[in-house]
């Protein structure tokens, strides 16, 4: 069974939208969580970029890695979606068989007019979706 953490620096965008991609699309029990390092607020154009996929991540909360390291949670699998610097603060978490990185830029950053910023959001999302997906098909749990 796999049990995924993805993780990003404030738990608003990248991996969020990993986590819905995950759990829709896992099969056998597979579940994934999302956290950030220093948790923030769930980015509005994430969500609209989302709903256009039939995602209603609108009520999720931000989460702290450091949480569920406390509350001793396990994870088979960490997949880091933003860089390798903001990575390298995560806790290590005991049981681990697998720590990825897959670095999308931070849709948080992105700028220009509200349409500019969905296009670039909905690229990242998209890439994120191929990316859970091809992970849940070597996994065999597609």
């Amino acid at each position: 069974m796999l049990k995924v953490l993805f993780l990003c620096v404030h738990n608003s965008a990248r991996s969020q939208m990993a986590e819905a991609f995950f759990n829709r699309y896992a099969k056998g029990g597979d579940v994934a969580k999302s956290a950030g390092i220093e948790p923030g607020t769930l980015n509005p154009y994430v969500v609209k970029a989302m709903e256009q996929k039939g995602f209603d991540i609108s009520r999720n909360a931000t989460k702290g890695v450091f949480s569920l390291y406390k509350e001793g949670q396990m994870f088979s699998h960490i997949i880091a979606v933003c860089d390798e610097e903001a990575a390298q603060r995560c806790p290590i978490f005991p049981g681990v068989s697998q720590r990825l990185l897959w670095s999308f830029p931070d849709p948080s950053t992105f700028t220009g007019s509200e349409e500019e910023i969905i296009k670039q959001v909905c690229l990242v999302r998209d890439s994120i979706e191929q990316k859970v997906k091809e992970l849940l098909e070597v996994q065999g749990s597609k």
